[in-house]
């Protein structure tokens, strides 16, 4: 495994890309927005900077990562000759079968293809392509540069061989995979977004207001970001997806997405992406809204 490409230059785009650039690989970073290609690159080199700042790498160790990287916005064109692709782009499942299936046609046929969905099934995933015994889930987590836990999901057809091998590359990433089986949420989101989305139900309900919800969570059960928070940081619009998965895959009430969480995203309040959701995020900063806002 040498040359890496990862489509999609979004946060979780980038910061895989990052991660494997940083650890000595040859990394195609591809979008069909060459707007999001520049962001990417220069949220890679402030995130750089930062480790710089810390002592984490040297001004050298940046150079080198930075030189390891190159940028495309043909599909075709990124992914000539690579080893590995990991997807990571919007989880909508249309558009990763797609992206698959252009896959399938574009890269050598002992490339492994892998996917960083969060929720959607790698088996079905892999249905798209002539070698889905060469498919496999990276679940990346947020931020990539900084998280260690990599959730490493088998599809129904995923050889083992394919496996030790993405299992061992996540090692190489000083990551550490924890390899799951093929269920709607895997293990990190079918316990996390159900969590969220009964925090939400909590303040649709009004039993208590946003602070006081997430206060809750942070000092009484130890998490470093209350529940609304973090539903704000990864995207209401993420969320909705993956609770629609778990409810759609599993068939139970129990997954069944807030109303509150649907008029939200309805209405655009996606948090820190759109600038609004639990929190007020226009400012650059996490500020309070009014709790009338969350009543209907």
């Amino acid at each position: 495994m040498k040359n890496i490409a990862v489509i999609g230059a979004g946060t979780m785009g980038n910061g895989i890309a990052h991660v494997f650039a940083q650890f000595g690989y040859e990394v195609s970073l591809i979008d069909v927005s060459e707007n999001s290609l520049q962001r990417g690159m220069q949220t890679i080199e402030k995130n750089l900077d930062r480790m710089v700042k810390k002592e984490k790498i040297t001004s050298d160790d940046k150079s080198a990562t930075l030189d390891r990287l190159r940028t495309y916005t043909s599909i075709e064109e990124g992914v000539k000759d690579v080893d590995l692709v990991v997807e990571a782009a919007t989880e909508n499942e249309e558009l990763k079968f797609k992206i698959f299936k252009q896959l399938d046609e574009a890269t050598k046929p002992e490339a492994i293809l892998a996917s960083n969905t969060s929720s959607i099934s790698i088996t079905k995933i892999a249905a798209q392509t002539s070698r889905p015994d060469k498919v496999i889930g990276m679940h990346f987590m947020n931020p990539v540069p900084v998280m260690k836990l990599v959730e490493i999901i088998r599809g129904y057809s995923t050889s083992d061989e394919v496996t030790n091998v993405i299992m061992e590359t996540s090692k190489a990433l000083k990551k550490v995979p924890v390899e799951v089986n093929d269920y709607p949420g895997f293990v990190a989101n079918r316990i996390l977004m159900p969590m969220i989305n009964e925090a939400i139900i909590t303040l649709h309900e009004g039993v208590a207001g946003v602070e006081e919800i997430d206060t809750v969570m942070k000092l009484g059960m130890a998490h470093p970001m209350g529940p609304l928070q973090l539903a704000d940081f990864i995207g209401l619009d993420v969320c909705l997806a993956i609770m629609e998965v778990l409810y759609d895959g599993l068939g139970n009430p129990k997954y069944a997405p807030c109303p509150l969480l649907v008029n939200m995203v309805t209405a655009g309040k996606k948090g820190v992406k759109s600038g609004e959701g639990f929190y007020d995020w226009s400012h650059g900063t996490k500020e309070l809204i009014v709790a009338d806002n969350f009543k209907n």
